[in-house]
């Protein structure tokens, strides 16, 4: 049994009552482990930056490209829109009501309506991207009206903290999920919250995405 079937093997005994989805996040590693996982039988990855997700999903054979499912987890910076748009199946770093009309403007104009999740810094820290929840609050309506995107959900990145934080914060975007979704009658099928080191917390608060980088590849 190699390293990636053996790590995915136990993540999957773990997460069993949680039925999420596992987004293999590659950006350490390079294109002969995302082959690897897609033998072992995953289907979504992730990278944090537009350019090398082009370069290593574009390297992959046909036959995984055709079967995969592409996420953009990083920031996405004004002047990567028109590259991302239409090459990712899901672009989860969506942090503001300008990238997001950006994004919509991109798509209406290649003719298609790109997926997006809301990413919210709701630790509030300087050094992250990601909507203050007032602010989310405030543009939802916006956001959701742009006939080029599609809002899926959700996705925050924790900081590293005590146990008794994280729960804070993945309750905290629980509980905006539920706001959203009864103040805007509108379906947020996605919270994408967790990684290696905090996933199984993360789980418990409703989390559908989990995004899994060195403890399934190392």
């Amino acid at each position: 049994m190699n390293t990636v079937e053996y790590n995915l093997s136990e993540l999957r005994k773990e997460i069993v009552p949680y039925k999420p989805k596992i987004i293999a996040v590659t950006k350490y590693f390079g294109a002969d482990k995302l082959i690897e996982a897609y033998n072992d039988g995953l289907r979504e990855f992730a990278e944090n930056r537009v350019q090398d997700a082009l370069e290593k999903f574009g390297s992959l054979p046909d036959e995984i490209k055709q079967n995969s499912k592409f996420h953009l987890i990083g920031h996405l910076q004004s002047n990567k829109v028109k590259k991302a748009v239409g090459n990712f199946d899901l672009i989860q770093s969506i942090d503001s009501l300008k990238l997001a009309c950006s994004v919509s403007e991109t798509a209406l104009q290649k003719g298609i309506v790109q997926k997006i999740l809301l990413q919210v810094n709701n630790a509030n820290e300087e050094a992250k991207s990601g909507f203050a929840v007032e602010d989310l609050l405030q543009v939802f309506p916006e956001i959701i009206a742009l006939e080029g995107v599609k809002v899926e959900g959700l996705m925050n990145i924790a900081p590293i903290a005590p146990e008794n934080e994280l729960r804070r914060l993945f309750k905290g975007m629980q509980e905006l999920k539920v706001q959203l979704e009864q103040q805007f009658s509108f379906e947020l099928k996605e919270l994408s919250m967790g990684m290696s080191s905090d996933y199984k917390i993360a789980l418990q608060y409703g989390s559908t995405m989990i995004r899994i980088g060195r403890k399934l590849f190392t």
